[in-house]
């Protein structure tokens, strides 16, 4: 399908902040079925196939709890390469005795849970983009119950849980923004994604090659919500993956004729939205 790889435009990482890495480690490996791609004292990569990084977390410095009411994180997405993956999870997460939330999205049925932090956790498998409904360059998405009853019947009875499988990917991600407009400006006409879902003024779904949404924005924190403290747990950046340097390079060139910050940090390429989340251009 090849919404998540070249030339389309997507998120290939997420990096969050915790608050004891450890704990973190033991829930992401036992609960998420995550391996180590690499650690440091406070620091881990998270891999499902052994090579890439889907995930990193961060213990940092003199760190405070998550802060409420405020922009970041809202959940990050894993997407499974099959529905039978996800049935396995939740199986494999009534097992472990691990409360979850279960939804049907139209294009997508998803499981829905927190990390010992309380970073928000979505575990989603796409239904096939030929049912996706558009109308025009809108796609039909709703919460609706998920049918847990109908989703086990795909699951692979008798075979134990061996984690997330390969072809796992970071679906998308979904963010506490401050204000609307001024992050349509950002993603559309900076980042350069697409619109394809608006939410009664709440919020705004957004993707490239007419995926349901790689970025979601939201302002149920408040319009106008404070940026969390540096040092909180949340999200420290997301990647955002361009084709070529040519595509990344006119992003940042869009970026910077709307007036938005792009830094060159160690041979990355980051910036940031209006409400401060950090976005790291990557080829």
């Amino acid at each position: 399908m090849g919404f998540h790889s070249k030339p389309t435009t997507f998120v290939g990482h997420v990096k969050i902040k915790v608050e004891n890495l450890e704990r973190s480690l033991t829930f992401y490996r036992e609960v998420l079925g995550l391996d180590i791609l690499e650690q440091t004292s406070s620091a881990a990569r998270l891999t499902t196939d052994g090579k890439t990084s889907i995930l990193s977390l961060e213990q940092p410095e003199n760190v405070i709890a998550k802060q409420g009411r405020a922009t970041g994180l809202y959940h990050f997405a894993i997407l499974l390469p099959e529905r039978s993956d996800l049935a396995d999870i939740v199986v494999h997460l009534i097992d472990k005795g691990i409360r979850f939330g279960a939804s049907d999205h139209l294009v997508s049925e998803a499981l829905y849970l927190d990390d010992p932090d309380g970073n928000g956790i979505e575990i989603y498998s796409d239904r096939d983009p030929s049912t996706w409904k558009w109308e025009g360059n809108n796609v039909a998405m709703t919460t609706i119950r998920l049918d847990i009853e109908n989703l086990l019947t795909c699951a692979k009875s008798g075979k134990a849980w061996k984690g997330m499988p390969e072809g796992t990917v970071m679906g998308h991600i979904h963010l506490h923004v401050a204000d609307l407009d001024q992050a349509e400006e950002f993603y559309i006409k900076g980042l350069g994604l697409d619109v394809v879902s608006r939410f009664a003024g709440q919020a705004l779904f957004m993707s490239d090659e007419k995926y349901h949404h790689h970025v979601a924005v939201n302002v149920w924190s408040g319009v106008g919500a404070p940026r969390p403290a540096e040092n909180s747990v949340g999200l420290e950046s997301f990647t955002l993956v361009y084709a070529d340097e040519e595509a990344r390079q006119a992003a940042i060139n869009q970026l910077q004729q709307i007036g938005a910050s792009v830094l060159k940090e160690e041979n990355e390429w980051i910036t940031q939205d209006p409400s401060g989340n950090r976005v790291v251009l990557a080829i």
